[in-house]
């Protein structure tokens, strides 16, 4: 993706995935029929208030541009891109619904995992290719 795009890929495994020349950017890819995304493994914070603000300063928010692509046989076949401002519109609100569920129950992975649609990629984002 980050080829395509122009992108320098990051060095390590955590945080940015990729680099322009002025931000972190967020990837996320799929082989399926329809584009999506899943941001998972999402650690459950004490409070709403301290979950909010991880989600927003610490961990999606902070990447401006978030890049989904699907790949069909090794191929490119289509890239979005969606401001972390539309990506937090998205996903707060799931999040939220699972923040309480995780935080109240006993789920065998008390992880939080959102996932963004086609449709919301396709009605939020812009295709870049």
């Amino acid at each position: 993706m980050a080829a395509v795009l122009g992108h320098k890929v990051a060095d390590t495994y955590s945080g940015a995935d990729a680099y322009d020349a002025d931000d972190e950017l967020e990837y996320k890819s799929t082989i399926t029929e329809n584009i999506n995304a899943t941001y998972n493994g999402i650690s459950v914070q004490d409070s709403w208030e301290e979950q909010e603000r991880y989600i927003i300063k610490d961990k999606i928010g902070k990447y401006p541009r978030h890049y989904y692509a699907r790949f069909a046989s090794g191929k490119t076949v289509e890239i979005w891109e969606l401001t972390s401002d539309k990506v937090l519109d998205i996903l707060l609100p799931k999040i939220k619904k699972q923040y309480f569920k995780k935080k109240n129950g006993k789920a065998k992975d008390p992880r939080i995992g959102v996932t963004i649609s086609k449709k919301q990629i396709q009605k939020n984002g812009i295709q870049v290719r």
